[in-house]
């Protein structure tokens, strides 16, 4: 399987720049897996396709303002750091810009030495491992002076950070949002909810694994990075609750889906638990306990297309996405969504 077979022309303007205001007016393209069969409808129209004894699950991982631009303490130069994992309570993986400027034992400072980072090596794929002393409670200062990561097709800065989280996001870590969860409200998930659809809460914390582009030709030499997942008992249960009395597992986004399906065991019974995943799921994956997906509209040639090309096959997925390009939805992060029934 090549990358190129994912790939699709998708004119600049598409790419979505801004979130609407109203979360679930946003467009949705329903495909059905089976068929092909798209058709066209409003976000908050979801909740006609969802049923009783649904199981929605979400994502509630919390974006934290992960950009920190400092100055290199001795040359004053211009340094940029992108939290990724947490070691301990002050060491963090780091993605550092430009990295020939942050050699082991060079010293960054922040808000004018309010948070000093100080490299200690380089890791995976030239990753650095930094340590940061401040004084008080670190992430009141990372709120303060840190910036959204926003992906870099987005052009500026936000002027509400909010606006880059889900109205559930409750455990702080990730770096970069579950974007397909934006287009809900807190209205639409109480009448989801009062339809007898059960709403189940993961965590995964998003790395920027999950929007490294595949570079190589061959799609199974592409290694993902490793991210953060938990699963509490309760949650766990009205999975295999559902699960059990025929009810559909309904993923919103493919950080869900990964987790669960990272979690389940060959019968489709969800594990409680937490632990790392590289799951990569690609045409030919057979899913153990997802049945539908809510998700976004993705890069062309990225893992979270194939993700969903193995969900609803490849021809169907690019056909829909040929469908939306004309119909002139809005593309990523900020965009329109799909549901995969």
């Amino acid at each position: 399987m090549r990358r190129q077979d994912f790939s699709f022309d998708l004119p600049q303007e598409l790419i979505a720049q801004d979130p609407l205001k109203d979360r679930a007016s946003s467009r949705l393209l329903v495909l059905d897996k089976e068929t092909g069969e798209t058709s066209h409808h409003v976000f908050r129209e979801i909740k006609e396709y969802l049923h009783p004894g649904d199981c929605l699950v979400v994502n509630d991982t919390k974006v934290i303002p992960a950009r920190l631009i400092g100055s290199k303490i001795g040359t004053d130069a211009k340094i940029e750091i992108l939290l990724l994992k947490r070691k301990d309570d002050q060491v963090w993986e780091t993605l550092v810009k430009p990295g020939k400027k942050a050699k082991p034992g060079a010293r960054i400072s922040f808000g004018d030495g309010l948070l000093v980072g100080e490299v200690l090596d380089v890791v995976d794929e030239g990753n650095r491992l930094v340590k940061f002393t401040y004084d008080g409670i670190f992430e009141e200062i990372l709120d303060q002076l840190g910036q959204m990561p926003l992906p870099p097709y987005i052009t500026h800065q936000l002027e509400d950070k909010d606006c880059y989280q889900t109205v559930y996001a409750k455990h702080s870590g990730s770096a970069a949002a579950p974007t397909a969860g934006l287009h809900f409200t807190p209205q639409l998930l109480e009448e989801i909810k009062a339809e007898g659809v059960e709403i189940a809460s993961v965590t995964l914390h998003v790395g920027l694994g999950t929007f490294r582009p595949v570079k190589v030709d061959n799609i199974l030499e592409h290694h993902m990075h490793s991210e953060f997942y938990q699963i509490e008992e309760n949650e766990a249960a009205k999975i295999n609750r559902a699960k059990a009395n025929g009810g559909r597992i309904i993923c919103v986004g493919t950080t869900s889906c990964r987790t669960i399906e990272s979690a389940a065991d060959e019968n489709g019974y969800l594990r409680a638990g937490s632990g790392w995943t590289d799951i990569f799921i690609y045409p030919g994956y057979k899913f153990k306990i997802l049945d539908c997906l809510i998700t976004n509209f993705h890069l062309p040639e990225s893992t979270l297309l194939m993700l969903v090309s193995a969900l609803a096959g490849r021809e169907h997925v690019l056909a829909a996405y040929e469908e939306a390009v004309k119909e002139r939805y809005r593309f990523f992060s900020f965009g329109d969504a799909m549901f995969i029934k």
